[in-house]
């Protein structure tokens, strides 16, 4: 399996950068990676549709892009070349194995990324660890739907989480999160792929992490309302902070609590309760 590496250069970066990675996971683009001058952006060859990229067009930030096909044994290359550590305050660092450990940091993942989404990189997953320091995931059940690299099913785990569920439609995911998984001491983690419809329709899970975009956010909700313990809380992320009272509005319809919002950027998440 081929993959195509679209570079692009954008201008103004911010919020330019993160408006186009969000809109481009709708169209099937599975992982990115930044630099000062610009986002690399990678989907399967089969997947591709360049034709919704060049109709892209905004008001608030103009960009250009490279299209480039790379074979899958590339990757560890490319993402080399752009991966840095990133770290979540003094609670987290999220790094590559040829970075030196933070020792000042509570907690350590190491990761290979490959084609998987989900490097740390992004505003929703630093929203997403960050948030989780707020729940108690001692002796908890904690589903990771669209877990990418498994970056949360990894801090859930860390944090005490005793049962773990990570779900991905993309099997490239799926590998690399089991593969994470056994770099970080934790191969007792299930990885499945699939979807919503994987889920049980009766109370499972005491925690569900959900870092993936809005309009899966929305029709997977009722899924979620389901298979979560009464009492337990649901973390939400993915979307703009524009997005937050209609996310907050179809929740609270379903039958969940509202508990709070932060933003970092121009990105939000949500804590809900059963």
């Amino acid at each position: 399996m081929n993959y195509i590496q679209y570079t692009f250069t954008v201008s103004p970066q911010e919020p330019g950068s993160d408006i186009l990675i969000a809109l481009l996971a709708d169209f099937g683009f599975e992982s990115f990676t930044q630099n000062e001058t610009n986002l690399d952006a990678y989907i399967q060859d089969e997947l591709e549709n360049e034709s919704l990229v060049k109709d892209l067009n905004f008001e608030d930030f103009t960009f250009s892009y490279t299209r480039t096909e790379i074979p899958k044994t590339n990757w560890n290359e490319e993402w080399e070349k752009n991966f840095s550590p990133v770290y979540v305050d003094e609670l987290v660092c999220i790094r590559a194995h040829f970075h030196d450990k933070a020792e000042y940091v509570k907690h350590d993942i190491v990761i290979t990324p490959k084609m998987s989404f989900g490097t740390g990189h992004h505003d929703t997953t630093w929203l997403m660890s960050k948030t989780m320091f707020s729940l108690d995931f001692k002796n908890k059940s904690v589903l990771d739907m669209g877990c990418g690299t498994g970056i949360l099913a990894i801090l859930a785990k860390q944090l005490g989480a005793s049962k773990l569920l990570g779900i991905d439609i993309d099997a490239w995911s799926i590998e690399n999160s089991i593969e994470n998984a056994q770099i970080n001491n934790c191969p007792e983690i299930e990885f499945k792929q699939g979807d919503a419809n994987l889920l049980p329709k009766q109370e499972t899970f005491d925690i569900i992490l959900a870092n993936i975009n809005k309009n899966i956010l929305k029709h997977d909700l009722p899924n979620y309302f389901l298979c979560l313990k009464k009492d337990g809380h649901l973390l939400l992320s993915g979307f703009f902070q524009t997005d937050v009272e209609e996310l907050k509005n179809l929740a609270k319809a379903i039958g969940f609590e509202f508990i709070e919002s932060y933003q970092k950027n121009e990105w939000a998440v949500i804590k809900l309760k059963k």
